[in-house]
């Protein structure tokens, strides 16, 4: 018996790409873990955004630096509608969670990287916040299959990553790891003068079919204006 996890294999910002092995294996562990916390579900309801005494305190730490925390990014992407606007109507939540990570710079300078990550049998979607504040400008010239997008007013760049798809053996044998599917992400500023920083915005298939864009950006639309922190102004 085993069981395969797929993960993005890297981000759009440099120093994301520099440590892309050390993020996957963060999601990985995040989605493992997400299992086990949702084991106890009943099988016939979508899974919940449930905090643990660990992620309360990172919520009430990014409460007080004026950050969004990764609870409530969960809590903003695990919407009732979710499956719907993925095209998938009959489908639910299967786990749900959030996380507060930091990536060190080569300064020696920690970047709050929040992020939350849904579950469903089809897809699976993320929407993280990097507080890099590096603009999203010209950015399209470094991603593969990139375009220029707006998303509620806010300069956007979509592109493609390859996921890493790994098996584990739940036997106990020798785990394996290979190339995935096609992911589509969607970078996205926090603000429409594109000031810095960024949100982004991922959805990849267990099947390792190509994701649909349309659904992609139909979540953005719908999603992004409920984040705490989204700007609608200039």
């Amino acid at each position: 018996m085993s069981e395969e996890v797929v993960a993005p294999e890297k981000g759009p910002n440099p120093w994301a790409q520099a440590i892309a092995a050390l993020v996957v294996v963060g999601a990985l562990g995040g989605a493992l873990f997400a299992l086990q916390k949702n084991d106890a579900k009943a099988a016939d309801k979508p899974a919940a955004c449930s905090p643990d005494e660990a992620d309360e305190k990172a919520a009430a730490a990014a409460k007080a630096a004026h950050r969004v925390s990764g609870t409530q990014l969960c809590t903003a992407l695990n919407r009732a509608d979710l499956p719907t606007l993925l095209g998938t109507p009959r489908e639910r939540a299967v786990t749900a969670y959030g996380s507060d990570g930091s990536v060190g710079t080569g300064g020696g300078k920690q970047i709050p990287t929040p992020e939350a990550t849904v579950q469903l049998d089809t897809y699976t979607v993320k929407l993280s916040r990097s507080y890099d504040h590096l603009p999203i400008a010209g950015m399209a010239d470094l991603l593969s299959e990139a375009q220029t997008q707006t998303v509620a007013g806010h300069p956007a760049v979509l592109y493609s990553t390859q996921t890493i798809a790994i098996r584990f053996n739940l036997g106990g044998g020798k785990s394996e790891s290979g190339p995935g599917g096609i992911a589509r992400a969607l970078v996205i500023a926090p603000d429409a003068k594109d000031r810095g920083g960024s949100y982004e915005l991922t959805i990849w298939r267990q099947d390792r079919m190509r994701p649909d864009d349309t659904a992609l950006l139909r979540i953005a639309q719908q999603v992004l204006p409920t984040v705490p922190g989204w700007t609608t102004g200039g």
